[in-house]
Parts: structure tokens; sequence; C-alpha cells
């Protein structure tokens, strides 16, 4: 386990568990870091590329397992940059 696999939010929850963290949430937060170009960039889906939207996205993604799993894993690896003050992958 590395140092990265315990980095912790402001309430004290590893990162990594995605612990109450909505799938709308996590979404809007890569929107906001990313913008939809580099989001489309790093995961190729359509929904992120043509007329992106975050209602569009969150229904492809609640339907597309392998493509949420990609979406929480940037999540992740984000936060935790964040968190430990490194820059953002």
């Amino acid at each position: 386990m590395s140092v990265s696999d315990d980095a912790r939010d402001e309430s004290g929850y590893l990162i990594r568990e995605l612990h109450g963290v909505k799938l709308a949430q996590i979404l809007e937060y890569l929107v906001a870091h990313y913008g939809w170009p580099e989001l489309d960039s790093r995961i190729r889906v359509n929904c992120f590329a043509v007329n992106p939207s975050i209602k569009s996205s969150l229904t492809f993604l609640r339907r597309t397992p392998w493509a949420r799993a990609k979406v929480e894993e940037l999540y992740i690896q984000a936060r935790t940059a964040e968190v430990l003050g490194k820059p953002r992958p």
C-alpha cells in the first residue's frame, strides 16, 4: 500500500473508497477541473465529446460499468493529488 492509497478527504475518509460521494459530484468535479475536451481525451466516450452535459453523461455512466469505473479512477487520482498537494494527473 502506498502513501497515496491513504489519502483522506476533509472528513477523514479514504478518497479511494468514495465514501458518500455521488456520481454526479464526481462528474461535476472532473468537469470543473479538466473540462469536457480534456475528459474526452482521457476517457474516450461520446457523451464527453458530442454535446456533452452532466445529465447525458450520468445516464451513460450509470448504464456502462467500465466507463463509470474509469471516471471514478480518474476522480480518485485527481482528488488524491489535490489533497497531497501534487500536480493533478
